[in-house]
């Protein structure tokens, strides 16, 4: 039987020294990827470093234009935050949807999007809203943190502290989830920054994880209405395609979730 170590650090600085102390130490955090990865034992660390419970790691706070998440708080604390609501209502509806109750009360903002799951929901949030990912070290743009499938720009040990969003003019979350799962087959998130620049971006669909959609981008920056994105060209070259949906059926999904984004919106 393989054994594993639980510690529960008081710090961040502890949980860094824990980590470097041990032979294959993993944070956790809410441990929805990692748990069930452990129990079919496609992962055997030995020590699971728990920061779920530090300080300084969890909150929600607005200043400056942006609204900032602490690391470890749970998708539920975001859905049900009035803060959120009140700041960016499409990430509260967002983490609203994310699972079951019972994952929402579990898993964490910075957990998805470490863990950058392809069909994970957060990813597209932080790349649609233009956020910043702080982590013990530095400060990220989410259009340098997400590198592909299951890959941040996360370095060994490296833990994200916070997610800063710049709170937008209007935003809008549309996926189309797997009935088992709810994780998106395809979700699309569309905002207009506080500067007017449209940004679209895409999780569940690409083969390579979460991207933006610079046609469709480039559509709603010259008519901001779900009928400009009609003639959009999706190339599903670069698409999914699984037991779940082809790449061309997701092809038509990006459009179909955009254009209800647009009208939820409207």
């Amino acid at each position: 039987m393989h054994e594993t170590r639980y510690h529960r650090p008081s710090s961040l600085d502890e949980a860094a020294k824990i980590l470097s102390a041990s032979a294959d130490g993993r944070y956790l955090s809410g441990g929805q990827t990692l748990i069930p990865t452990m129990k079919h034992r496609l992962a055997e660390p030995t020590d699971l470093i728990d920061l779920t419970r530090l300080a300084e790691l969890k909150g929600i706070s607005e200043s400056g234009g942006a609204l900032t998440i602490g690391a470890a708080t749970t998708h539920a604390e975001v859905a049900s935050s009035d803060a959120v609501r009140k700041a960016i209502p499409a990430l509260a509806a967002l983490a609203g949807k994310i699972g079951d109750p019972a994952v929402r009360h579990k898993g964490t903002i910075g957990g998805s999007i470490a863990n950058n799951d392809p069909g994970a929901d957060y990813p597209a949030a932080a790349l649609g809203l233009g956020a910043t990912i702080h982590t013990s070290k530095r400060a990220i743009a989410a259009d340098d943190f997400f590198k592909g499938m299951f890959t941040t720009a996360l370095e060994d040990g490296e833990i994200v502290t916070k997610v800063s969003f710049p709170i937008p003019t209007k935003a809008a979350y549309e996926k189309f989830h797997n009935a088992a799962s709810r994780y998106a087959l395809t979700g699309v998130f569309v905002a207009v920054t506080k500067g007017g620049d449209v940004r679209v971006a895409v999780t569940g669909a690409g083969a390579s994880g979460v991207f933006r959609a610079g046609g469709i981008e480039a559509a709603l920056s010259s008519t901001f209405a779900a009928d400009a994105i009609g003639g959009v060209a999706i190339d599903s070259s670069d698409l999914l395609s699984d037991i779940h949906g082809s790449a061309d059926y997701r092809a038509n999904l990006i459009k179909v979730m955009a254009e209800r984004a647009v009208a939820a919106i409207a």
